[in-house]
């Protein structure tokens, strides 16, 4: 009997040969780490949530009027802030009184801590880095 349709769940499951392999289970144990750039050295950086533009951070936080030389947006934002969350009350993971009507303007918070994100480290260029490259590249 020739059947149109072969997928699971139509009739005749039980007619039909089942395959003999079993449960996939997990994969090879593996002493590196899986991932893209897992294992990399990483460091810390402070962005603009606007631009991207990578920013210095000083000892004392971000100045109150600071600003973003890429895009021109204020630094002291809820929008650069680490506590920032939109699903949180008032849009703050940090109890405050009041409700900061404008996430992405200059305000006067004292609970602001800039948002630190976390970056692979690039290496150092060499002057002969295409050189290079070929020569990992065929493994010379």
């Amino acid at each position: 009997m020739s059947r149109k349709y072969r997928q699971r769940g139509y009739l005749q499951d039980d007619e039909r040969e089942r395959s003999t392999a079993g449960p996939r289970g997990p994969g090879p144990d593996r002493e590196c780490p899986r991932g893209r750039g897992l294992g990399r050295p990483t460091g810390e950086a402070f962005r603009c949530a606007r631009c991207g533009e990578r920013l210095a951070v000083s000892g004392t936080g971000v100045a109150v009027d600071a600003t973003c030389p890429g895009c021109g947006s204020d630094l002291h934002a809820c929008t650069q802030c680490a506590w920032f969350d939109t699903s949180a009350p008032f849009e703050c993971r940090q109890t405050i009184p009041v409700r900061i009507a404008s996430k992405a303007r200059r305000n006067e918070c004292e609970l602001f801590a800039p948002k630190l994100v976390s970056e692979h480290q690039r290496d150092e260029p060499r002057p002969d880095s295409a050189r290079a490259a070929f020569d990992d590249l065929f493994n010379l």
